[in-house]
Order: C-alpha cells, then structure tokens, then sequence
C-alpha cells in the first residue's frame, strides 16, 4: 500500500478543526504534538526577554496515497492555511515502508476502495 504522511503545523485553538475536517475527509487517526514553538519569516517580538508567539501543535496524519491530497486540502481549508498569514503551514511526504498498521489496514484500504 502506498502511504502519505501529512505534517500540518497549525496554532493549537485550529488543532481541533483541523483533525475533524481531516477525519472528514479520509484520515484514519492523528498524532498530535503539543506546544511547539516556531518562527516564520520575521522573528517574533519579546516582552521582558519572554517571547510573545504562539504555541503551536504539530499534526501527524498517516494516510493513503490517493486519498492524501484531498486531506491535505481540507486541512488547508479547515486551518486557514492559505487566507491567514502565520496560520500555519501543511506538506506531505512519501512513506517507502510502515509497520505497527495491522488494526488501521481495513479503514485504510476501504478509504481507498471507491478509487480502485
């Protein structure tokens, strides 16, 4: 089975939309990693030596390859990832080889079973 692993880097008050709207789309589960901390083109301002920015939550999503590109637009859209500068950011990348999937593979195929 082809697999994607979706990244998504999204401020943790978009966390929940964006694993629902993911979920809606085809997305078996997540892993969420909290309180991430992250500086984009300009570094962020500091009051008393203590930096103002955000805490961010980093979402993990394994998924099948010809459902992935749909996820990941949903995630785009659910995040604002496009219409809100500093929302976020979201890519995917190929997975060669994964283990430890046994109890997700029936919710996998069938996510993927209209497309074949």
């Amino acid at each position: 089975m082809n697999l994607k692993l979706i990244f998504a880097f999204v401020s943790e008050e978009r966390t929940d939309a964006v694993l629902d709207a993911a979920r809606a789309a085809g997305a078996t589960g997540a892993t969420v990693i909290t309180n991430c901390r992250g500086e984009g083109l300009t570094p962020e301002k500091s009051f008393l030596g203590l930096e103002v920015t955000a805490q961010r939550d980093i979402l993990l999503f394994l998924v099948a390859e010809p459902k992935a590109r749909e996820i990941l637009e949903t995630i785009a859209r659910a995040g604002k990832l496009e219409s809100e500068p500093g929302a976020g950011i979201a890519f995917q990348v190929s997975i060669e080889d994964a283990v430890g999937l046994r109890t997700q593979a029936r919710a996998l195929f069938s996510a993927i079973a209209e497309r074949i």
